[in-house]
């Protein structure tokens, strides 16, 4: 599964919303908004600051010593567009809890070996239409099943 950092993304411009940051800030803000459940790593801020800069939702100002990141007016229309009820600090520090849970450990590695075996199962499938109907519905089943 590919990894996104949608999640950190609008935590980033949330962030910035309150005024400009460097990225050694934006971590440390990441880490104190979850009250230490989530531990921001440079593999993960700089590149969704990367993203945030090409898709121009935030801009850098290099006129100290430190790259710092500020919102652009496109971010702050990205915020008002995303914004849901409620305060997005809660839901960030649940988020994280929730994630770092053994709850939701058990499930993500449960999808991981689920989604090895789909893989096996489709590679073993190819050439066999009755093989291939009977994933197709054992998907389905499962979609139906996960929207109830």
């Amino acid at each position: 599964m590919k990894k996104r950092r949608g999640f950190v993304q609008f935590a980033i411009l949330n962030l910035l919303k309150e005024g400009p940051m460097h990225g050694y800030q934006i971590m440390k803000e990441l880490e104190e908004r979850s009250s230490g459940a989530y531990t921001a790593s440079a593999g993960t801020v700089y590149p969704a600051l990367q993203e945030l800069l090409d898709q121009s939702l935030i801009e850098l100002d290099m006129g100290s010593d430190k790259k710092v990141y500020s919102l652009t007016d496109s971010g702050k229309e990205r915020i008002v567009e995303k914004h849901t009820e409620g305060d997005f600090w809660s839901e960030w520090k649940e988020r994280m809890v929730w994630r770092n849970s053994k709850e939701s450990v058990q499930l993500r590695e449960a999808v991981d070996r689920w989604e090895k075996e789909l893989h096996k199962a489709m590679k073993q499938a190819r050439g066999n239409p009755e093989s291939v109907r009977e994933l197709i519905a054992i998907v389905e089943e499962m979609t139906s099943r996960l929207n109830k």
